[in-house]
This record gives structure tokens, sequence and C-alpha cells, in this order.
């Protein structure tokens, strides 16, 4: 079995701890980066559809209340 000794362990330590930071660093800049590609398309549609609901509930409410003609 072949053996790397301390400076070996310290230098893996060492990339190891690296590669992590760089992952975190990753995965933070995405969320940011990310989020608003996502949340504002959505506000977009939740506004879309709460004009829908309010214009059926307009429509709705107008026909209820349309005056009945006599002959």
């Amino acid at each position: 079995m072949e053996t790397h000794g301390p400076l070996g362990t310290l230098w893996v330590g060492v990339g190891l701890i690296g590669f992590y930071l760089a992952l975190i660093w990753l995965n933070t800049l995405l969320g940011i980066f990310l989020t608003p590609l996502f949340l504002i398309p959505g506000t977009w549609l939740m506004d879309f559809m709460q004009r829908r609901k309010r214009a059926k509930e307009q429509r709705a409410e107008q026909q209820t209340n349309k005056p009945t003609t006599a002959r």
C-alpha cells in the first residue's frame, strides 16, 4: 500500500476545502441569480389570473344587475 505522508494529507485537505468553498459559492450565486428568473414570471402569472378572476366577477355582477324590460 502506498503512503503519501502528512504533507499529502494536508494537501488533499486544502484541495477539498477549496472544492467545497467553490461549491458553496456556486450554489449561492445560482440561488441569487436564478430565483428572480422564476419569481418574476410567477408574479406576472398571478397578476394575470387575478385580473381574469376580477373580470369574471364583474361580468357575473353585471348579468345579475341587468334590468328586465317590460313590454
